[in-house]
């Protein structure tokens, strides 16, 4: 039997992780059962999301096969949170879950439920799961989850806000542009409008410091760049634009905006395909669709998710919309369909107005669980990581590390991949976002997924991101936010190789 603690960095300092304590219940549970421990592995993680999908104790089996008939495993993973280990009695958890390892519900091709578990949806890729219409949902329908929620949304954020939004940084990276047009301007080069594209607005705090310390530096320098500048502001959210909007409503006849799909925001931008001096991203590819791939025992695997809600919570959700709890799931799906307004309209039995089925949304969100499995992942250029690109670029990661789970961070590979065309040959993306840096950072922590607020986030595959780059011509950087280093926020940095 292997034991895992990925979160090493809590074994030592000032209060040190007993692993020991938490980890005896567990073996006590597995030494009582028929399991057979050679083919058992433990893998402890400290998730520091308090709100995420994942049960305190639960089992992953290691499918041998992802079609009926086959046998249902040949190995059995169970995953502990080490930061709630306290709130559960371990060893009868665990001993729970390996009496229902034969059941159907483990097993591919079925939609039994558990006596514990109520399934939302079936098993899938990550990046299928019902998680990401949730995350939908949620910028679809903002302002009413805003207004039951109390509060505006970047106060779900660490802090309450983005630790990219900060004028010294803003001014540096102005200060970047005007060097870059000066050079240009001085051999004629300098075109009429210069484009500046910022992807996920937010509230549109960090617009307006932008635009405003590009005033001051413009007159400061004796620039008329202002003039020439078309700052095109971009988002998935109508609500969320609109509101950024009135942040820069002193710059008004400098800016446009654009509703755009952030994995392919081509479709929307690419009239400014070589045009764009400088494309701003902060906060999006963290919450955009991403699957899970591992590497097991000298084998590839896809991480499958099932989308559950503990039986007592869909009991408990039910008598709240006077629906039994095997009718909750359903009222999930029209509500992922419909939107809460129009479920209110079409249910009224059980939503009587929309605060109702705005309740009933929260509540399902609050509630919902992923159970997951590993499906052998036959051919890794097979694999469709995006419409582009395959699951070969995955083989270094897998193949190098020993034992190892990553994220594929397909919706931000996309989403980068069609943004780097829209630069100017003298043109710069600069994201800040949750980027693991190194791929053995996978084998030491947790990085998703959690839950802000009613979003989705996941770190983001950095090393990924920096090799299809570095493949169309770029040169990615990967560094601390200068102005707060020691924030998780890192800066990447995209340019044309010289």
């Amino acid at each position: 039997m292997r034991i895992d603690v990925r979160p090493v960095s809590r074994l030592r300092g000032a209060h040190p992780l007993d692993v020991t304590a938490a980890l005896r219940p567990v073996i006590d549970a597995l030494s009582a059962s028929s399991a057979d421990l050679s083919q058992a592995r433990v893998v402890c993680d400290w998730i520091q999301y308090k709100s995420n999908f994942r049960e305190v104790a639960d089992c992953r089996p290691v499918l041998s096969a992802p079609w009926p008939g086959s046998p249902p495993e040949t190995a059995l993973e169970i995953a502990i949170d080490l930061r709630r280990t306290a709130d559960v009695d371990l060893r009868a958890a665990v001993s729970a879950l390996l009496d229902v390892r034969a059941h159907p519900w483990w097993q591919p091709g079925t939609g039994a439920a558990t006596p514990s578990r109520v399934p939302v949806g079936p098993w899938s890729t990550l990046r299928n799961s019902c998680i990401w219409r949730f995350n939908t949902l949620y910028w679809q329908a903002l302002s009413q989850w805003e207004q039951a929620a109390g509060r505006e949304y970047e106060m779900a954020l660490p802090g309450g806000e983005s630790a990219a939004r900060d004028r010294s940084a803003a001014r540096d990276l102005i200060l970047e542009l005007f060097k870059t047009w000066d050079d240009l301007d001085a051999r004629s080069a300098l075109p009429a409008e210069l484009y500046v594209v910022e992807l996920g607005v937010g509230n549109g705090g960090q617009a307006s410091t932008w635009l405003d310390e590009f005033v001051e530096l413009s007159r400061a320098h004796s620039r008329d760049y202002y003039r020439r500048l078309h700052y095109i502001m971009c988002d998935y959210s109508p609500h969320v634009l609109g509101r950024a909007l009135k942040a820069v409503a002193g710059h008004s006849d400098h800016i446009s905006t654009l509703v755009v799909e952030a994995t392919h925001p081509a479709v929307s931008l690419g009239f400014l395909r070589g045009k764009a001096f400088l494309v701003y991203i902060s906060n999006v590819y963290d919450n955009l669709p991403t699957d899970e791939v591992a590497r097991i025992g000298g084998l590839n695997y896809q991480v499958q998710a099932r989308a559950f809600l503990p039986a007592a919570e869909a009991d408990r959700i039910g008598q709240e919309v006077s629906a039994p709890p095997e009718r909750v799931p359903e009222l999930t799906d029209k509500l992922l369909r419909l939107g809460p307004e129009l479920l209110s309209e079409a249910l009224p039995q059980h939503f009587p107005g929309i605060t109702q089925a705005v309740t009933f949304w929260r509540e399902v969100w609050g509630a919902l669980r992923l159970a997951e499995r590993y499906v052998p992942l036959e051919g890794l250029d097979e694999y469709q990581v995006t419409p582009g690109l395959t699951g070969d670029m995955l083989r270094s990661q897998l193949e190098s590390h020993g034992d190892i789970r990553v994220h594929v961070s397909n919706g931000a590979l996309s989403s980068f991949a069609e943004t780097l065309p829209l630069l100017h040959p003298f043109g710069r993306l600069q994201c800040h976002d949750l980027f693991t840096d190194d791929i053995t950072r996978y084998q030491t922590g947790f990085f998703g997924p959690g839950k802000y607020d009613g979003s989705v986030v996941n770190w983001v595959n950095g090393p990924l991101l920096r090799h299809i780059g570095g493949r169309a011509g770029f040169d990615i950087t990967i560094a601390p936010f200068a102005q707060r280093p020691a924030s998780a926020v890192r800066t990447l940095t995209a340019v044309v190789r010289d």
